[in-house]
């Protein structure tokens, strides 16, 4: 759920794009939001599916006169896909990074983070080649989303494998997007990197066993292992 993440995000101190609290069912309750000055959320914005993922129900909206054609595509698109088409709007960032952080939960409040994955390249908003650890992040910032990803699944006591998304700017700011709680396909860079089964920590984790039991403590993942890339062939119409 988009908007509890986005919350849980806020209370905890996490950066996040100017955006809608609320999810919009209608293209005039989108525009009336945008238009409040108080909501500070010029255009360009973009407009996202309250649920679902995998780059569909996203449009980008350069200007008033384009809102209606673009939230209208993305709600029937996200409709379609998950049976809901509420969106949210955003502050578009133009021209960002997309850097996600791999963690691990044991359900007691401990979580650790297996670094992170650069996945900017994309096409349709379908990543196409991710790369671990990202190239080029100043180490501050990274340093700021390990920090911030392992404290917001842990205030939620989260349990398995969880990625935690980050947007950061053209100035090295960096912004929550959203948690994938799930295994992901890009897991296996992360494997590389550090040597770590995620599938079988995962499946470990949900039978009840702790990190500590698993002697995956932030003190035992290593450095980076050098660096590994997936690049994933895609399939159109």
């Amino acid at each position: 759920d988009k908007t509890t993440a986005k919350e849980m995000a806020i209370a905890q101190g996490v950066p996040v794009i100017a955006g809608s609290d609320d999810a919009f069912a209608s293209v005039a309750e989108a525009r009336k939001w945008i238009e409040d000055p108080a909501n500070g959320c010029e255009y360009p914005v973009i407009v996202k599916a309250a649920m679902g993922g995998g780059g569909r129900g996203i449009r980008i909206v350069p200007t008033p006169e384009d809102l209606e054609q673009q939230f209208t595509q993305a709600a029937n698109e996200a409709l379609n896909a998950f049976g809901d088409g509420r969106m949210f709007v955003e502050k578009y960032v133009e021209t960002p990074r997309h850097i996600e952080v791999q963690c691990l939960g044991d359900g007691t409040g401990e979580v650790i983070h297996l670094w992170d994955r650069d996945c900017s390249v994309q096409r349709r908003h379908q990543k196409i080649i991710e790369t671990a650890p990202s190239l080029g992040v100043p180490e501050d910032t990274r340093n700021q989303m390990l920090n911030d990803a392992c404290r917001l699944l842990a205030a939620d006591n989260y349990r398995a494998a969880g990625t935690v998304e980050f947007l950061v700017d053209k100035n090295g700011k960096h912004y929550f997007m959203e948690v994938n709680p799930r295994v992901q396909v890009e897991h296996t860079i992360t494997e590389e990197i550090t040597g770590v089964d995620v599938v079988q920590s995962t499946m470990k984790l949900a039978s009840g066993k702790t990190l500590k039991e698993l002697g995956l403590t932030q003190d035992q993942i290593p450095d980076p292992m050098g660096y590994a890339m997936q690049c994933r062939v895609t399939t159109e119409n």
